[in-house]
Order: structure tokens, then sequence, then C-alpha cells
């Protein structure tokens, strides 16, 4: 699994530095403020959780853990609910994709608090 969440961690970056390139570029004289800042929002987390992504595949090939698979996929989902809804939101102005954001910030949360739980714990619990 180590190689999945590397590589869906890279592809997450990929997209979204593409996606920042094309809020800077093309999406600049099309969205206002306030939607911009939106979807730099969206950007800026897809980036920073694509390389928590990739961290966790890392620590997943040195040491496979249960936390790091549970982590990763909870991730991922943080990614597409989180910053999927607020592109959408800030590209569209369908109000009501702001409230799938929270459940995707829900997810990050979770990620990151499963992570410092077992890690905190000192547990050693491998997969097979």
């Amino acid at each position: 699994m180590s190689n999945v969440f590397i590589g869906l961690g890279a592809l997450s970056a990929f997209i979204s530095v593409a996606a920042g390139a094309f809020g800077a570029h093309a999406l600049k004289q099309v969205l206002d403020t306030d939607m911009l800042a939106v979807y730099h929002t969206a950007v800026d987390y897809q980036f920073f959780h694509s390389i928590g992504l990739m961290v966790i595949g890392v620590l997943h090939k040195i040491s496979p853990r249960h936390c790091h698979s549970t982590a990763a996929w909870s991730m991922l989902a943080g990614i597409i609910l989180f910053s999927g809804s607020l592109y959408i939101l800030s590209t569209t102005g369908i109000k009501w994709l702001g409230m799938i954001t929270p459940i995707g910030g829900v997810s990050f949360l979770a990620a990151w608090l499963i992570l410092a739980l077992s890690y905190l714990a000192g547990g050693h619990t491998k997969e097979g």
C-alpha cells in the first residue's frame, strides 16, 4: 500500500500545482476576490495534505502499521471532499457544496489525530 499512498500523494500534488497555476492565470480575471481566496484555500490544503499522504506512504514503507492505512485513506477523503468541494463552490457558485467542506475538514483532522495518537501511544502494531 505504501506505493499507492506515495503515488496518490504525488498525483494529488501535481493536480494542486496545476490548479494553482490555473487559478493564478485563468481564474484571476473571472472570480471575485472572495471566491479566488476560497479557490486558493483549496489549492493550499490539497498541496499540504498531498505531501502528508506521501509522508504516510514513506512511513508505511519503513514500518507498516494499520494507522498508516487508516490515516492515508482519511487524508485522501479529505483532499477530495474539502478541496474538491471548494474548487467546485468557487468556480460555480453552488453554495450547498459548502456543507460538504467540513466533512473533508474532519477527515483531515481524523488523519492527523490517528497518526498522533498511534505514535504518541508508542503502538507497534504492524500489518501482516
